[in-house]
């Protein structure tokens, strides 16, 4: 799986998905081209998904956030007969290579909690319209929707079979979801996740695994009905035009180093670093909403969120030994502050709103990235509000002391704002403020008497607000340092303390579910009994079961 992975799509370009837009109603339809995997090797039969698949969902759900804000409910269903969805494509799993398998899970989960929280964050809710056998992968897309119905036939079930069938895990949080969400009790979530055929009918409704079972004959109509029905009673505002997201401004160099309009990402092969540059606004922000809404997608802070967004999905997927990353930002920090402060100030419109939702999601996708992470605080620098959230998701941050001989750029600076304190918050449910200094509220409190104030080196780390400061003597040989030692660890080990260190305080479902899929899938993608030569995904279609080593470990 040498070729590059590419991120952007747009509706005219999908093989797998289709939207009927119909008033404040979407239906999102499952149509799966068999013969277009993202790789050679497998079809995707059965509404089978691969990264191709989700790739595809992830922008069609992000453009009824931007381009259809006029949708207030969602329905999933499927465009083939007698199938929901079979879930992840087995071939394509068998045949992937160990890191793709757990980028994959990873890039499915946050997909699906991008939709799950739509009704939240957006005010556009999802149903699962299950026609035909939803399965694994399949009832994981459900299970992501805030309401499931269910056909009552012969043909229509739910199941997770993964650990019968393939020695795996439900891996997009179908385990999590069915406990802490769907509220199962934990015996028979034991008999449901252990039968391959799954659950039909009453029986699942009475189990919590669905909230609606229809008889076939009317099925189609009480969707339409119950779509109709929870749009009415839908709080969201009526928006009459969105804007429209259109193709990224990219390149690739010959060295994998990426440039966009406003972010530069280069590599370093032989070092396994890429540095991240996020440059600030070079134009004015906007007057107001309406200047802003005409500027669309090209408008700063929605684009370099596009584009650090796609940025991150590139490193993680096309440049897996690229282990350390560094962020640095470039640009005047009270232009930034401008362009911040239009979105602060009009929170209540839909557009400033998705922005900032958008800005959450992806300073999350950061949190559960498995690579080290550094920011780097430098003269010039204009790490301001949302940017200034890079310092407290990342491992490590270095500033710049003092003057730099021949230097000549603005004295470098960290300005926290009020949205640093909540509109960002992390998995946990915290800010990352308050992750950072848990277990020590009066901390939090400090840091919010110097909100919209720059902080110098000195002060920034007497306030705890970053790693190391250093002066012109230090700064190369101490950065030079760190890389090299860092380049030379274990990345499993690496991987492990970071996923440990980063989530403090409160669990939640998110953290359950992205913790679980670190530890437990990411190791059962590497045993024998699931990906050895005798294991389930290798001999799944052939008539044998796995051959499985008993130990307990």
């Amino acid at each position: 799986m040498s070729e590059l992975i590419n991120f952007q799509t747009n509706p005219a370009m999908y093989r797998h998905w289709r939207v009927e837009y119909e008033g404040p109603i979407a239906r999102l339809i499952m149509d799966v081209d068999e013969s277009a995997g993202l790789f050679e090797g497998y079809e995707l039969k059965l509404n089978s998904y691969d990264l191709g698949v989700d790739i595809e969902l992830a922008d069609a759900v992000q453009r009824m956030r931007f381009e259809h804000p006029e949708i207030k409910v969602v329905v999933m269903q499927s465009g083939k007969d007698r199938v929901f969805c079979a879930g992840a494509n087995i071939r394509m799993l068998g045949g992937a290579d160990h890191a793709h398998k757990v980028n994959f899970c990873k890039f499915t989960n946050e997909t699906r909690n991008t939709f799950e929280a739509a009704e939240l964050d957006s005010g556009q809710k999802y149903i699962a319209a299950i026609k035909g056998a939803c399965a694994g992968g399949g009832y994981e897309l459900a299970l992501a929707c805030n309401h499931i119905m269910l056909t009552d036939d012969s043909a229509s079930s739910v199941a997770l079979p993964e650990v019968p069938l393939l020695a795996v895990l439900p891996g997009t949080g179908g385990l999590t979801r069915i406990t802490d969400k769907r509220k199962l009790r934990r015996d028979r979530a034991d008999v449901f996740c252990s039968t391959e055929e799954g659950i039909k009918g009453k029986r699942a409704q009475e189990w919590g695994l669905v909230d609606e079972v229809i008889a076939n004959s009317t099925f189609d109509e009480t969707v339409t009905n119950r779509a109709l029905e929870f749009a009415g009673s839908s709080k969201k505002l009526d928006v009459s035009q969105g804007i429209t997201l259109g193709s990224l401004t990219k390149s690739i160099a010959d060295d994998g180093s990426l440039s966009y309009s406003t972010l530069q990402v280069s590599l370093n092969q032989a070092a396994r670093t890429a540095t991240l540059t996020v440059n600030g606004p070079d134009e004015p922000a906007p007057l107001n909403m309406t200047d802003f809404q005409e500027q669309g997608d090209q408008a700063y802070l929605l684009r370099m969120a596009r584009e650090l967004d796609d940025a991150i999905l590139h490193l993680r997927l096309n440049e897996t030994k690229v282990g350390l990353w560094l962020f640095r930002t470039q640009g005047d920090p009270k232009l930034l502050a401008a362009h911040e402060n239009l979105l602060v100030q009009n929170h209540d419109n839909w557009l400033a709103n998705e922005v900032r939702q958008y800005l959450k999601r992806i300073l999350k996708r950061i949190d559960v990235t498995s690579r080290s992470m550094i920011a780097l605080i430098e003269h010039g620098s204009c790490f301001n509000g949302v940017l200034s959230e890079l310092l407290f998701a990342v491992d490590r941050s270095y500033m710049m002391e003092d003057e730099f001989e021949d230097d000549r750029r603005p004295m470098a600076t960290i300005t926290l704002t009020d949205d640093n304190f909540g509109t960002y918050r992390m998995a946990n449910g915290l800010s990352r403020i308050e992750t950072r200094f848990w277990g020590a509220p009066n901390l939090v409190e400090e840091a919010k008497k110097i909100i919209d104030t720059p902080l110098e080196a000195t002060v920034a780390d007497e306030m705890g607000l970053v790693t190391v400061i250093l002066d012109d003597i230090d700064w190369e040989d101490e950065i030079r340092i760190f890389t090299e030692e860092r380049a030379s660890f274990s990345p499993d080990a690496m991987t492990g303390m970071e996923a440990n260190l980063r989530f403090v305080g409160p669990e939640t479902m998110e953290t359950r579910i992205f913790g679980r899929l670190t530890a437990w899938q990411n190791w059962i993608f590497i045993r024998p009994n699931a990906v050895g030569a005798d294991g389930a995904l290798k001999r799944y279609g052939s008539g044998k079961r796995g051959d499985y080593n008993m130990d307990r470990v």
